[in-house]
């Protein structure tokens, strides 16, 4: 009756045809097993029984085709996509395996300043706050506090403060302040978390989309116009050379509208020659949905009643576009916060 119910309530949600609705999901990581470091990441079990769930419901579409059915109005009802962001080794290794089995699509949009051994700060941190011996951190050096590490929570608590903190610096500066919270923790940063170039190559031999992330994952309201179109143009380059196929879809990383970029970027995808790009703003898109700030959204609830009600929310957000505010000028300005990736 629930499961009845609920199609029932996205199909007049998202009907098809020219008031058709796309939801995008976004996912980071798959997990072999739960983590409580990392609560909102999937565990493999989790992660199928959610994407059976979702197969049930909707109508899964590979993300190029759902953007081209979207701007020609032919989607079907209850459509929705799947994209994962980063490139997380697991991506290949086990979310993909799930998908596979499912017969499901989904799109992976990818840093490729990460790929063949390389570690995002957030990683690198939570490894010093895990792996560190001592009961706890001392971070004044650095402007970061003393933090306390006797039990998980403790650890866990510092997470939650270091990535906020760390995530809105100038790339160069992060990249050293990183370092030294390794050093002083005294743990060398993982190098198998991230894809290597013949996973990349896997996916897309497997039909899998592959989108482009940039080369570092910045903050791009952060930095000047020619660093902004470095990050994208080569991370898009490297892709295609990888795959030897052409890369049509970008992701904003972190994707908050007016923080995280600006109308300049977006503009500047446009006149690279993408045909959509993603932020992480919640809400579905419809026909005349800005295609260079598509929507996307992830209903964390384990539950079924809560992750289809959550579903149901997101999809009465239906903006057609989402507002950015434009900078006075072409400087760069900071995110006026920052949130854990």
């Amino acid at each position: 009756m629930l499961d009845s119910v609920l199609r029932t309530m996205y199909s007049v949600l998202a009907p098809a045809g020219d008031r058709a609705r796309l939801s995008t999901l976004i996912f980071h990581r798959v997990l072999a097993a739960s983590d409580p470091l990392l609560p909102d990441e999937p565990s493999a079990a989790e992660f199928e029984r959610r994407m059976r769930w979702v197969r049930q419901h909707f109508n899964v579409i590979p993300l190029a085709d759902a953007i081209q059915k979207l701007s020609s109005g032919t989607l079907p009802a209850r459509s929705l996509a799947i994209s994962f962001d980063d490139g997380y080794a697991d991506n290949e290794q086990i979310a993909a395996p799930i998908l596979r089995k499912l017969g499901l699509p989904a799109t992976f949009f990818i840093a490729t300043g990460y790929l063949d051994g390389g570690c995002m700060f957030n990683d690198s941190i939570i490894a010093a706050l895990r792996d560190c011996r001592g009961r706890s951190l001392d971070l004044t050096e650095l402007g970061l506090g003393m933090h306390l590490l006797e039990s998980l929570d403790q650890r866990g608590r510092a997470i939650s403060l270091l990535l906020p903190q760390v995530k809105g610096l100038d790339p160069a500066r992060r990249t050293v302040v990183v370092a030294r919270i390794c050093q002083l923790a005294a743990v060398v940063p993982p190098d198998n978390l991230m894809m290597t170039s013949s996973q990349v190559v896997a996916l897309a031999r497997d039909g899998f989309g592959i989108g482009a992330h940039t080369v570092n994952h910045p903050i791009l309201a952060l930095l000047d116009p020619v660093a902004v179109r470095d990050e994208i143009q080569i991370g898009r380059q490297r892709l295609e050379e990888i795959t030897d196929r052409p890369v049509r879809l970008f992701a904003y990383p972190n994707g908050r509208p007016g923080e995280d970029y600006t109308i300049h970027t977006t503009e500047l995808v446009r006149q690279l020659g993408f045909a959509a790009a993603f932020s992480t703003a919640n809400g579905i898109a419809r026909r005349n949905a800005d295609l260079f700030q598509l929507p996307r959204f992830t209903p964390w609830d384990k539950g079924k009643l809560k992750f289809g009600l959550r579903m149901v929310r997101n999809m009465l957000n239906a903006n057609p576009s989402i507002e950015v505010p434009v900078a006075p000028s072409d400087a760069p300005t900071a995110p006026a916060s920052t949130h854990p990736q």
